[in-house]
């Protein structure tokens, strides 16, 4: 199971355009709130109903954790819950995904030393130890780190070529005019 961790002010197209893409794809999907309730509201203002809080997250359930950015990254990077599920994707070896200043969450927990990774432009100096690319999106062993949200979708066909093979995010591209 993919799981989408959402917290007020998430960039929208960094979580949804993903999602669409995984889910066109076959790959079980689920978003979970860090706030309170199963609303959350994104920097534009487009309220998305979570599946589930992030209480009910699984960790031996995950196949890849991933994170938007935006300015809700702050609010994920300041959750234990979100702490938690990442050390425990680290410690069992399961794909995290994070996108634009995400990616300094987990720059800042150190565990992108000495791999490569990208982020938005500004947030390289919390990637500690990390070799920064300028590229769109950079796969490195567990982690997959995109730029923003202009590589949303470059983002989520690299998910779902990592999930489901080349093959079928090739083939979703063609399907999508991408």
């Amino acid at each position: 199971m993919v799981y989408v961790l959402l917290a007020d002010g998430f960039e929208e197209i960094e979580a949804i355009e993903p999602i669409d893409i995984m889910r066109r794809a076959g790959i079980e999907v689920k978003t979970a709130s860090i706030t309170k309730n199963l609303e959350v509201t994104g920097a534009h203002n487009i309220k998305v109903i979570a599946d589930m809080k992030i209480t009910d997250v699984e960790p031996k359930d995950i196949t890849l954790l991933m994170l938007p950015g935006g300015a809700g990254h702050e609010l994920l990077d300041a959750s234990n819950e979100v702490h938690y599920l990442i050390n425990e994707c680290v410690i069992r070896g399961i794909y995290i995904g994070a996108i634009c200043a995400a990616p300094s969450i987990l720059g800042k927990k150190m565990i992108l030393n000495g791999k490569r990774a990208t982020c938005f432009p500004g947030y390289e100096k919390y990637l500690y130890g990390a070799n920064v690319t300028g590229d769109k999106v950079v796969v490195d062993g567990k982690f997959i780190t995109a730029k923003g949200a202009g590589a949303a979708a470059d983002f989520g066909f690299a998910i779902t070529g990592i999930l489901k093979g080349n093959a079928v995010a090739d083939k979703l591209k063609e399907q999508m005019q991408y």
